[in-house]
């Protein structure tokens, strides 16, 4: 099945929502920054993650960006500035 990964980002206006974000966001990705994410999702999982999220935020105080980097495996442009961070390979992990 296809993947494709996700640059995640939240700005949750309610603390008792943001951490059921956060745990959602959790089971689908890796922390890159506080409230950012990385993950790669087949179809069904996005249409899970889409599905979680729903239930959780208040679509009136909350933000969620989504930002599709293509392909899992495909070369995208990641830059950064400052401390150096681990980003998460790509496919799944098994732990």
């Amino acid at each position: 099945m296809a993947r494709r990964r996700y640059l995640i980002a939240y700005d949750i206006a309610d603390p008792a929502r943001l951490r059921r974000v956060c745990r959602v966001m959790e089971a689908y990705g890796q922390r890159l920054q506080y409230s950012v994410f990385l993950c790669d999702l087949s179809k069904l999982e996005l249409v899970r993650w889409r599905a979680d999220v729903h239930e959780v935020i208040d679509y009136g105080e909350d933000s969620v960006v989504m930002i599709d980097l293509g392909p899992e495996g495909a070369a995208a442009s990641v830059t950064q500035l400052g401390r150096p961070r681990d980003l998460p390979k790509s496919g799944p992990a098994i732990i």
